[in-house]
Parts: structure tokens; C-alpha cells; sequence
């Protein structure tokens, strides 16, 4: 017994200082981050190139919208099932898995259209990919925790954030280059090429193994119950029900907002897809200013505070973008956008991370997000038929002034009087 004891004395000795060293100097850290930074590389070149294919072969917003609310429906069905998963798996393994099958799927995109356009397969491929890209993201806020501990998880999600996004503006810039030059079809293959690379570096991560009091019970239980479970958890606790049933109503109207500007920029105002790009890219500007500065913002004004701000400025920049006539204007209320969601998100995935035990976290996250986006593909749908229909002016006005009213809903809930987080290292989140 006392040999346990002082080993289990050790062992938290070692995780503290491991804990206190700067993230920059934790080479699992370092390569998860690398990996992380250039899937979204990636990720950000499949953002422009497969809105731009469906336009290209249908000139239709509605249609951009479909393809959307048809993979945002196949990630809520997907989140049903993987907390489930990857509270039972080797996460490291799980996330290697995802990233090799979305390798192959999306490299069959530009192996078929070198034949010709084929609608029917970004139907296929992307629900495939997003419900895979779930699993993914379920594992991802799983193991952020177990590389950095609670005390540095604003600061490393902020961080993974910041660079994330950097690669967000050399990936649209490129998509767009590459579009322009070769088709958008070329720039699906750059996602494809992304997912090999963070796979490759996913296998020279080690992961801390779980804690012996935070493994689950013995025995076996059902998706049914492991949803009821995380739900349950989200149910127990004030501040994350009050966030599930906001956050609900915020992806409703804005899942569709990155078809609606693509679509305001080529239809609107008759620009080609290298300025799609560019406008993109920077617009990601503002998703790393707010990546960088949400552990300062969150430490100094509480977590009530910036989440509330975050989300009131999406709005805003939201409602002035389909007013916005000229590209400037647009670039800046989409890094306006960017850097409320940067802000809020970052501040609302820590949150989870820090109050979630380890055995419970994949679960609970899966749960958050099966009912966060369970409505965003019909509103994503439903905006872009309204921009179709009516012009990006009344849709974009519309869903802007409700996220504003989302955000002073806030100031009615737990929310608005929630503690400041912990602090962060001493590194801060610059």
C-alpha cells in the first residue's frame, strides 16, 4: 500500500511539472499541434473548393446550402454514436483511422471530376466525411486534456486556435489560387494530401494514460444510454444547459453563412474565386486575433463576459454582411465573425474540458454537440434558400439580429454571473 502510494505521489509530482513547463516545450504537444495545423491547412482549401464545385456545376446558393445541411446532418447523427466510441477506443489509433479514411474519400474527388463534373459524388463523400470528422473532433477535445492538463486549456485550445487559423489564411488564398488556375477540383486534392500528413504525425504522439479513478465502471451499456448519460450531465449543470440551448439556436443561423458569402461575393458582386479566396483568408485573421487574445479576455473578464461579447459581435457581423458592397467591407465583417466564434468557442470547449470528468468527457461532447448542430443543416438550408429567394441582404440581416438576441437571451441565464476561469500559465495566450 505504501509503495502505491508513494508511486501515485510521484507520478502527480511528475505530471505537476510536467504541467508548469511552457506548452512550446512539450513535444507531444508540439507534434499534436503541427498535425492539427496542417489538417486545417487542408481542411481550409476543401472550405472554398467544394462550395465552388457545386456552383460551378449549378450556379445555385440552394444547392450550396443542400450540400451543407446534407453533411451537418450526417455529424449529428455521427455525434449520437461517438462519444460512445471514443470513450472506449485508443483515441490516438481513432484519430489516425479518421484522418486515413478522409485521405481516401476526399482524393476521390479530383480522381473522378478529372471525367467530368459528378454532383452525385460530393453527395457521397462529404456526409461520409463529416460523420468521420466528428469522431474526430469528439477525440480531439478528449485528447487536448490529456496532453495539457485542465489548468493550461484555455491557453492550449487558444493556441491550437491561433495557428489553426494562420493556416486558415494561407488556405483560402491558396484554394482560391489554385481554382482559378486548375479548378476547384485540384484544391480538394490539397485536403486530401493534409489528412496523409497529420496522420503521419499523429503516430509520434503519446498520450497520458487514463487516470485509474477516472476509468468508467465495468460492463457494457447501449448509444442510448451513453447519450442519456452525457445529456444528463449537460441537464445537472446550470451553465453548460444554458449554453447547449443557446448554442442550439446560434449554428441554426449561421451553419449557412460561409455558402452565403461565397455566393454574395461571385453572384453579388460579380468578383472570380481567387477574391473568394483572399476574402477568406482574411477573414481568418480575426479567428486568430480572438484565438490569441481568449485566455487574457476570459481570465480578466470571467467567462460570462466574453462569451456574451463574442457572440453579440458574430451577430453584428453577421447582419452587415449582406449589406457590405465591396470586398473590404465584407473581409472585415467576416474576421469580425470569425473572431466572435474564436472567442466563444475556444471559451466554451474549455469550459467543458475543465468541469467534464475523464471518463465521462467523449460522451458529454458528444451530446454537446448532437444537440448544438441538430437544427443547423435545416437552417443552413433554409438561409440559403432565403438568399436565393430574397437576396443575402434580408437573409443575412435576419439571422445577424437573432444571434444578437441570443447573446442578450445570455444575460438572463447562469451565464452571465459565471466565474472567471482559472488562471493560465504564466506564458499568457500571446
Amino acid at each position: 500500500m505504501g509503495r502505491k502510494t508513494r508511486k501515485g505521489h510521484s507520478r502527480r509530482a511528475a505530471d505537476e511539472l510536467e504541467e508548469a513547463q511552457p506548452l512550446w516545450r512539450r513535444p507531444d504537444f508540439v507534434v499534436f499541434w503541427a498535425a492539427q495545423t496542417l489538417s486545417v491547412l487542408g481542411d481550409s482549401f476543401a472550405l472554398i473548393a467544394l462550395p465552388l464545385l457545386v456552383l460551378e456545376a449549378t450556379g445555385s446558393v440552394a444547392r450550396m446550402g443542400l450540400l451543407t445541411a446534407v453533411g451537418g446532418a450526417a455529424a449529428v447523427l455521427a455525434a449520437v454514436f461517438a462519444g460512445t466510441v471514443v470513450d472506449r477506443v485508443d483515441r490516438r489509433r481513432l484519430l489516425i483511422t479518421c484522418d486515413l479514411v478522409r485521405m481516401v474519400l476526399y482524393g476521390l474527388i479530383p480522381l473522378v471530376w478529372a471525367f467530368g463534373p459528378r454532383i452525385w459524388l460530393l453527395y457521397a463523400v462529404l456526409p461520409v466525411c463529416e460523420a468521420v470528422g466528428m469522431f474526430f473532433a469528439v477525440g480531439y477535445v478528449t485528447v487536448v486534456r490529456g496532453l495539457v492538463g485542465t489548468g493550461r486549456l484555455t491557453e492550449a485550445n487558444g493556441r491550437l486556435n491561433a495557428t489553426a487559423a494562420a493556416a486558415g489564411v494561407l488556405g483560402p488564398v491558396g484554394a482560391g489560387l489554385v481554382a482559378a488556375w486548375t479548378g476547384p477540383a485540384a484544391a480538394v486534392a490539397v485536403d486530401a494530401a493534409s489528412f496523409a500528413a497529420s496522420a503521419v504525425c499523429m503516430r509520434w504522439v503519446r498520450l497520458r494514460p487514463r487516470a485509474g479513478d477516472d476509468t468508467p465502471a465495468p460492463g457494457r451499456s447501449t448509444v442510448r444510454q451513453d447519450l442519456r448519460a452525457g445529456i444528463a450531465f449537460l441537464y445537472r449543470n446550470p451553465l453548460l444547459r444554458s449554453l447547449t440551448a443557446l448554442l442550439f439556436g446560434f449554428s441554426f443561423l449561421t451553419l449557412g453563412l460561409n455558402d452565403l458569402v461565397i455566393y454574395h461575393l461571385k453572384h453579388d458582386l460579380g468578383h472570380d474565386d481567387g477574391t473568394v479566396g483572399t476574402v477568406m483568408a482574411a477573414g481568418a485573421l480575426g479567428t486568430i486575433a480572438g484565438s490569441l487574445l481568449v485566455a487574457r479576455i476570459r481570465g480578466r473578464f470571467g467567462f460570462g463576459t466574453a462569451w456574451i461579447g463574442a457572440t453579440a459581435l458574430c451577430g453584428l457581423a453577421c447582419a452587415g454582411l449582406g449589406r457590405a458592397g465591396t470586398v473590404p467591407a465584407v473581409a472585415v465583417l467576416a474576421a469580425g465573425f470569425l473572431a466572435g466564434v474564436g472567442i466563444a468557442g475556444t471559451c466554451s470547449m474549455s469550459l467543458r474540458q475543465e468541469v467534464t470528468p475523464e471518463h465521462l468527457l467523449g460522451r458529454v461532447t458528444s451530446a454537446y454537440w448532437t444537440l448544438q448542430y441538430s437544427a443547423a443543416p435545416v437552417g443552413a438550408a433554409l438561409l440559403t434558400w432565403a438568399a436565393e429567394r430574397w437576396g443575402t441582404t434580408p437573409a443575412a440581416l435576419t439571422a445577424g439580429t437573432a444571434c444578437v438576441l441570443l447573446a442578450l437571451t445570455a444575460l438572463l441565464t447562469p451565464i452571465r454571473t459565471a466565474r472567471p476561469a482559472p488562471p493560465v500559465g504564466s506564458g499568457g495566450a500571446s
